[in-house]
């Protein structure tokens, strides 16, 4: 992903990445986050670097309490347990997130004015991200390729999405990043108009969520058939 590029999504505004660590550390922070579990092997191919490199990177980051690894056990064989990495909680300010401290508090403010401020707040940021968002499905043809097109627009709106096909012959959309996650912790709005955005802009499908950040999940998932 191009560390450089701008919110252009469905959200209005930008998101913005602070680079507090070295770009080739952040490529593998950012390699283990969009897998959500990963082995050394693993990153050296997704990065195309050498098994050594992605170690010592790995190493460091871990020293810097930005990932963590378990040790999981070979099934029926002898021999090393296998070492997977995944990001910690200390590493959440290093993905984009379109929100912060300060909109909870103002969220809280306009809360205490009037409750029902929230619900319509959030049902316009929805309603926004539905049309821009249609905007880009409408000349797509077939399920697939809207499916795609969703994921680069969450992944422009800073969730590093991906979508894949599934074996029952869905898809599954990952958001391995909530870019709102220190207001969707507070707010139950936020994830149920995440879903109810998706579902609107992919109609004639359902779509179930599967996996949940705010539920503690390493990402949120969705899966989606035609109806």
């Amino acid at each position: 992903m191009n560390d450089e590029r701008k919110g252009t999504g469905s959200a209005a505004g930008g998101v913005s990445v602070a680079p507090p660590i070295p770009l080739g550390r952040r490529a593998v922070l950012y390699a283990v986050r969009g897998a959500g579990d990963a082995t050394v092997d693993e990153v050296a191919g997704a990065l195309g670097i050498t098994i050594s490199g992605a170690r010592q990177q790995l190493s460091a980051l871990v020293e810097d309490g930005l990932l963590a690894a378990d040790e999981i056990p070979r099934d029926g064989r002898r021999g090393r347990p296998r070492i997977t990495y995944h990001a910690t909680d200390l590493a959440e300010a290093l993905f984009p997130k379109a929100y912060g401290a300060l909109t909870n508090e103002l969220l809280g403010y306009l809360a205490d004015e009037d409750t029902g401020t929230i619900d319509r707040l959030f049902a316009r940021r929805r309603d926004h991200r539905i049309e821009a968002a249609l905007e880009r499905l409408a000349p797509l043809s077939t399920l697939a390729a809207k499916v795609e097109e969703l994921a680069r627009i969450l992944d422009e709106d800073g969730y590093l999405a991906t979508a894949e096909a599934t074996s029952d012959g869905g898809f599954r959309v990952v958001e391995h990043n909530c870019a709102i996650v220190a207001v969707a912790r507070r707010y139950g709005q936020a994830c149920a108009s995440e879903i109810d955005f998706i579902r609107a802009v992919l109609p004639g499908t359902r779509v179930e969520r599967v996996s949940h950040i705010v539920e503690g999940a390493r990402h949120c998932g969705y899966d989606i058939q035609a109806a």
